[in-house]
C-alpha cells in the first residue's frame, strides 16, 4: 500500500461542526376566510346573472325554408321587421332531400307575434323586376331577412320563405279586389293601378284558376282611393295603345308610358254613378280594353250555327258577327265537314251571339225581365222567314279579313229554322262577290273549251286563200290600170262636155231660160181667166144658156 493511502488511518479523526437547532412551525389560527375567493364568486354571479337575463330576453325559435341560402350567413344575418331587427340567423343547414335550405332563426323576446300561422317571411336582396329597383340599402349592409307580423291566433315553428317580398303588407291602408280574367296579358306582379290616370295602387299577386279557363288577380287600392271602387266600378286593361280609326278619324287612348311598356289596370265607374261602395275582396270582370268595359252588360247568349258553301279564307275565331253594322257577337270556332247525303264538304261555323242588343232597352220600374230561351228561337224563326240570312263579307281588302253579317234578304229562297236542335242552324246566302267570281269561274272553263288550234288552223287557211284572192285582186287592178282607164278618160272628156253644154243651156240668159219663163207667165194669165170663168159659172149656172146679160143688149 501507498503513504497516501495509510496516511488517514494513522492520524486521529477531527472534532465535527456542532448541529443546527430545528424550527418550530406553529400554524396560525384565524377565522375570517381570505379575500382572494371574493372574485371568482362575484364573476360567477355576474356570469349567472347575465345568462338568466338572456334566458329570459330570449324569444322563440323558428325554421325558415328557402330555395337557397344565397346572401345569409349565420350569426351575421339579421330579422328586420320595418328595419328594426326582431332577431338573427344562428344556423344553415341542407334539407335532406336537397331540394330547400333550412335556416334557424331567434327571434327577440318582443317578436313572439311573428311565430302567428300566416306570419310571412323573405330574403331583401337588390332586385330588378316590372315594378322598379328595390333593396338598394343591401348591397352595403348585406341580406337581411324581411318580415311581416300576421294577426291569426294559431302559432307555427316552421315558415315557408317567400321568394319575392309582398307587394302589400299588412301595415298598407287600402282595399284588396279580385279580378277575372281570361288571361294577364302583360300584367305582372306590381303593374300599377289607375284611376283618372292617377296610380292608386298595384297588382299583389295572380293565380291560375282551378279549371284552368282563366286567371284571378288580386289588385291593392290604396286609401283614400280606395272609396271609389263601387259596385258599379268597371276595369280593363290599359296595357300598350288603343288606337281606333272610324269617321271621326285617327284616335289614339293611353294611360301613361308606364303601361305602354310594364302594363297597367284602370277602373272608373260609368258616367261617374259607381253605387254602393265595394267591399274587401269583391270580385269584378278585367275587361280587354275601355271600351268593352264601358259597354252596357249583355243579356245571355245564344249559339247559332252556320254552314257556308264557299272558302272560309280570312274568316278566324274571335271574328264578328253583326247586323248593319251593329256587332252582336263573335265566331266561336270553324271547320269542315263532309256530307254523305249531298256528297260534298260543308264549312260549319259555329257563332255567339247577344239576342239582347236587338231588343228594345225598356227602363223604369216595370221593365221586363229578359226574354226567355223559347220566346228567343221564336223569334229567330220569324225573322229566318222573314228572309233573314247570314252573309260572309270581306271586312278589310289589304288584310283579306272576312266577317259574318246578318241582314235580310227578301229575294233569297225560303227556308225554315228547326228549333229542336241544338245548337239552331241559320241558312246563309252566298256573297256577291263569290257569286262574281263563280260566274267568272264559268266563264273562263267555257273559254278553256273553244277549240283555239282549230280554229288557228282554220284563221290560217282562210289567211292562205284571202291571200290569194288579194294577188288575183293586183292583177286584175294592174290590168284595169293599162286597158280599161284611158277609155274610161276618153269617156270622162265626153262626159264633161255634155255637162258644159248643159250649163250653157239652163243659164239664167240662156234662150231656153227666157222662153220658158214667158210661157209660165202666159200659163199664169190663162190659169187666171180660167178661174174668173169658173168663178162666174159658179154665180150664174144659167148663163151657159142664155148668154151673157150684156150680149142680149
Amino acid at each position: 500500500m501507498s503513504e497516501e493511502d495509510t496516511q488517514p488511518q494513522d492520524r486521529p479523526a477531527a472534532s465535527a461542526p456542532p448541529a443546527l437547532p430545528k424550527p418550530k412551525v406553529a400554524r396560525r389560527r384565524e377565522w375570517l376566510p381570505s379575500l382572494i375567493w371574493l372574485i371568482p364568486i362575484v364573476a360567477a354571479l355576474v356570469g349567472v346573472t347575465l345568462v338568466a337575463k338572456i334566458l329570459m330576453e330570449r324569444g322563440p325559435e323558428i325554421v325558415l325554408t328557402f330555395k337557397t341560402a344565397e346572401g345569409l350567413e349565420a350569426g351575421k344575418t339579421a330579422v328586420k321587421y320595418k328595419d328594426v331587427q326582431i332577431g338573427l340567423v344562428q344556423s344553415l343547414r341542407l334539407a335532406r332531400d336537397r331540394s330547400h335550405v333550412r335556416v334557424l332563426v331567434q327571434l327577440n323576446k318582443d317578436a313572439e307575434g311573428f311565430t302567428s300561422a300566416d306570419s310571412r317571411f323573405w330574403v331583401v336582396r337588390p332586385r330588378l323586376d316590372t315594378s322598379g329597383i328595390s333593396g338598394l340599402g343591401t348591397l352595403l349592409s348585406g341580406a337581411y331577412i324581411g318580415a311581416d307580423a300576421g294577426v291569426e291566433k294559431e302559432t307555427a315553428g316552421e315558415f315557408t320563405g317567400l321568394e319575392a317580398p309582398p307587394i302589400v303588407t299588412r301595415g298598407d291602408s287600402g282595399q284588396q279586389f279580385l279580378l277575372r280574367a281570361r288571361d294577364v296579358g302583360s300584367l305582372d306582379v306590381g303593374s300599377p293601378v289607375y284611376f283618372r290616370r292617377i296610380k292608386v295602387g298595384q297588382v299583389a299577386a295572380y293565380e291560375l284558376d282551378g279549371d284552368g279557363r282563366g286567371v284571378t288577380l288580386r289588385v291593392f287600392v290604396n286609401a283614400p282611393y280606395d272609396k271609389f271602387v263601387g259596385m258599379n266600378t268597371r276595369f280593363w286593361q290599359a296595357s300598350g295603345i288603343d288606337a281606333q280609326l272610324s269617321a271621326s278619324g285617327f284616335t289614339l287612348r293611353t294611360q301613361s308610358l308606364a303601361t305602354i311598356l310594364l302594363g297597367g289596370i284602370a277602373f272608373q265607374a260609368p258616367d261617374d254613378a259607381m253605387g254602393p261602395l265595394a267591399k274587401e275582396n269583391t270580385a269584378f270582370v278585367l275587361a280587354q280594353d275601355e271600351s268593352a268595359a264601358m259597354k252596357e252588360p249583355d243579356g245571355p247568349s245564344q249559339t247559332l250555327l252556320m254552314y257556308f258553301n264557299q272558302s272560309l279564307r280570312g274568316l278566324t275565331p274571335g271574328a264578328p258577327v253583326d247586323f248593319r253594322g251593329v256587332v252582336l257577337g263573335e265566331v266561336k270556332s270553324i271547320g269542315v265537314e263532309f256530307d254523305r247525303a249531298e256528297r260534298e264538304f260543308r264549312m260549319p261555323v259555329l257563332v255567339q251571339i247577344y239576342p239582347d242588343r236587338l231588343r228594345r232597352r225598356e227602363s223604369g220600374a216595370g221593365a221586363q225581365a229578359t226574354e226567355s230561351r223559347a220566346t228567343q228561337q221564336e223569334r229567330l224563326r220569324f225573322l229566318a222567314e222573314k228572309g233573314l240570312r247570314a252573309q260572309l263579307r270581306n271586312g278589310n281588302l289589304l288584310t283579306g279579313q272576312v266577317y259574318v253579317a246578318l241582314d235580310f234578304f227578301p229575294k233569297a229562297p225560303p227556308a225554315k229554322i228547326d228549333l229542336s236542335k241544338s245548337p239552331i242552324e241559320l241558312p246563309t246566302i252566298a256573297n256577291g262577290l263569290d257569286e262574281i267570281q263563280s260566274q267568272v269561274q264559268e266563264i273562263a272553263t267555257k273559254l278553256n273549251k273553244v277549240p283555239y288550234e282549230q280554229i288557228a288552223t282554220d284563221l290560217r287557211t282562210t289567211l292562205a286563200t284571202l291571200n290569194k284572192t288579194l294577188t288575183s285582186t293586183e292583177q286584175t287592178v294592174s290590168r284595169i290600170n293599162s286597158d280599161v282607164t284611158p277609155e274610161l278618160a276618153a269617156a270622162m272628156k265626153d262626159v264633161r262636155k255634155t255637162v258644159n253644154s248643159a250649163e250653157r243651156t239652163l243659164a239664167d240668159d240662156s234662150p231656153l231660160q227666157q222662153d220658158m219663163r214667158q210661157t209660165l207667165r202666159e200659163l199664169t194669165r190663162a190659169a187666171g181667166s180660167v178661174r174668173v170663168l169658173t168663178d162666174y159659172l159658179e154665180r150664174h149656172p144659167e148663163s151657159l144658156l142664155r148668154g151673157k146679160p150684156d150680149d142680149k143688149k
